[in-house]
């Protein structure tokens, strides 16, 4: 069984900064692709970002890109999200996923989800 533990989340002010760390750990085969996602409240759960399995590459939805950046260490099943000039509309719970396969962008190309994580940015 694989576990899957965020960290990191909190309470910013608009335009402040927080990372969020994730790890994967239990029956761990390989290195897995890993991803981001936020869900706030009323809403559907929506893609924020992704590392592939090595890390040469990342992926970012556009709501993100230039403001957040995902990182992993190298031959580990860990990730950091580092978001850097928060907005209101950031506040969500954050969730990390693992993937067998791809750095996907659809909740269903994860196999395995944290219970994530409360990020509120306030005004």
């Amino acid at each position: 069984q694989v576990h899957v533990v965020e960290s990191g989340g909190g309470l910013v002010q608009a335009g402040g900064s927080l990372t969020l760390s994730c790890a994967a750990s239990g029956r761990t085969s390989s290195n897995y692709a890993m991803g981001w996602f936020r869900q706030a409240p009323g809403k559907e759960r929506e893609f924020v970002a992704a590392v592939s399995w090595n890390g040469a590459r990342t992926f970012y939805a556009d709501s993100v890109k230039g403001r957040f950046t995902i990182s992993r260490d190298k031959g580990k099943n860990t990730s950091n999200l580092q978001m850097n000039s928060l907005k209101p509309e950031d506040t969500a719970v954050y969730y990390c996923a693992a993937s067998e396969t791809l750095a996907g962008w659809r909740t269903d190309q994860y196999n395995y989800w944290g219970q994530g994580t409360q990020v509120a940015v306030s005004s």
